[in-house]
């Protein structure tokens, strides 16, 4: 059993609807924006491969479901989990979005983490 998050390139006066909206576009069949990839998805992408492998060899303790973890270039998505092993890098994605700006989207609950308010506003 697994669940998804999004972590997501978005500016801070985000709000829930505006996630939501993103989220389903970078969920959808292939609908990705091209560009330059956002500096903040690079540096939390890389912060947490460096903790959380989604290469070989991996660890008996791997939080990923799905390996690689999907990146475009406004967003990581990733599929836990659903055990204590994903307990780990579930705080490192929330420590690591806040240090970089990027807000949390949890599709199963829609709640969102935003940047800098610290705490899930739910819909």
């Amino acid at each position: 059993m697994s669940f998804d998050l999004l972590v997501l390139a978005m500016s801070q006066s985000a709000d829930t609807e505006a996630v939501r909206a993103v989220a389903e576009r970078c969920s959808a069949h292939g609908d990705h924006v091209d560009g330059d990839p956002d500096e903040r998805i690079i540096r939390f992408y890389e912060s947490l491969r460096t903790r959380f492998p989604d290469f070989p060899p991996y660890p008996d303790d791997c939080p990923w479901m799905s390996m690689p973890l999907a990146v475009g270039i406004d967003h990581v998505s990733v599929s836990l989990s659903f055990s204590p092993r994903s307990t780990p890098a579930l705080e490192a994605m929330l420590e690591l979005a806040a240090e970089f700006d990027l807000v949390v989207w949890d599709p199963q609950s829609e709640e969102a983490v935003l940047p800098l308010v610290g705490t899930a506003e739910t819909t």
